[in-house]
């Protein structure tokens, strides 16, 4: 049960950081510039 509102309310928090699809993209994008560059570093 606990998980499960901890679930609800990374969604809610992502969903109103970007209210359009477009902002929903970039900030996929920005996350995963910055996985790239954590998995560049560590080589």
């Amino acid at each position: 049960m606990k998980k499960g509102w901890i679930g609800f309310v990374l969604l809610a928090t992502l969903l109103a950081g970007c209210n359009t699809m477009a902002g929903l993209g970039q900030d996929i994008q920005k996350g995963g510039q910055k996985l790239e560059s954590a998995a560049d570093r560590s080589k």
